[in-house]
């Protein structure tokens, strides 16, 4: 059993190590100045806040109950009472798309881990064992690959039938072989490191290795995705709920919204045109801000 160390030696090594702590929050403070000093960064941002900031006061910003029915009020337009309008229910069209950023969130972040966390678990064994391991992995993406990413998200929800959760699930697996590849990628590269040789040397375990050396190595590229698959997977809940297989009525969310806005969508253009807003500035602040992060943690962009 290896001795204690004396107090001298442990404020030794605690000094030795404030160097390394101060140099990564520096960097880190570094990353996030060059970033913030993007015009997209910021607008992107802003956008962003803007989102979280709705979905976390709905209850307060929100006028009425956004599930509230009024029938003296149907397909009444923007006024000082309602300002941006009713439904064909008379339902308050502002507090149904405040709400709706709630579920927006949410069908962003589940898709998005979903995909995280199988494509990364997928992309980190294919690239680390290779052989065998690769040759099944990687064939079944390019089987995944070979139907569009939109026709897959609605074959998995036709198998296991509409609703908001089942399309969560099956946007998380139709976005995860981006996910394999470029976990995959930056495996078969940082696999031959000396870091990793080294603890493959001294016995560590596989699991060990994989999970606890290599995969912190790949932080900055799994970021970027997942901030610029945000966007995506909010479009194509939307998709899918537009075409009847998402969130079904009577969810405000945005998709929703769009689908009993088509009959009126000349009669009443308004239940058209702000949802439909709502989810272009959302999917413009996604990836507004993942292109910027991107090429603030590319080294090779920010050395062109």
């Amino acid at each position: 059993m290896p001795a204690p160390l004396s107090r001298s030696t442990a404020v030794t090594l605690q000094e030795a190590e404030r160097p390394g702590i101060r140099a990564r929050r520096s960097g880190t403070a570094a990353i996030l100045a060059a970033l913030f000093r993007k015009r997209s960064a910021q607008i992107g941002g802003a956008i962003i806040m803007l989102l979280l900031a709705t979905a976390a006061l709905a209850g307060f910003l929100a006028p009425y109950d956004p599930y509230r029915l009024d029938p003296l009020s149907q397909l009444g337009p923007p006024s000082s009472l309602h300002w941006l309008g009713t439904d064909a229910l008379g339902r308050d069209e502002l507090s149904r798309i405040i709400y709706g950023t709630r579920i927006t969130l949410v069908i962003g972040a589940i898709s998005v881990g979903i995909a995280m966390v199988l494509g990364v678990t997928c992309g980190i064994v294919a690239g680390y064992y290779g052989r065998w391991v690769d040759l099944l992995l990687m064939r079944l993406i390019d089987i995944m690959l070979a139907l569009p990413y939109i026709l897959l998200a609605l074959a998995i929800v036709a198998i296991l039938g509409p609703g908001l959760g089942n399309t969560m699930i099956a946007i998380g697996i139709s976005n995860v072989p981006g996910w394999v590849r470029l976990v995959r990628g930056n495996v078969l590269t940082i696999r031959r490191h000396d870091f990793v040789l080294a603890a493959n040397a001294l016995g560590a375990r596989d699991a060990r290795v994989m999970f606890v050396h290599i995969l912190p190595n790949t932080v900055s590229s799994i970021v970027v995705l997942a901030t610029l698959q945000f966007a995506t997977a909010i479009l194509a809940a939307a998709a899918l709920s537009f075409v009847g297989l998402g969130a079904q009525p009577p969810s405000p969310e945005w998709g929703a919204l769009l689908v009993g806005a088509r009959d009126f969508m000349f009669t009443a253009p308004w239940l058209v045109n702000f949802p439909g807003l709502a989810i272009f500035l959302v999917v413009l602040g996604f990836n507004l801000f993942g292109n910027a992060l991107r090429d603030t943690l590319d080294p090779t962009l920010r050395m062109s």
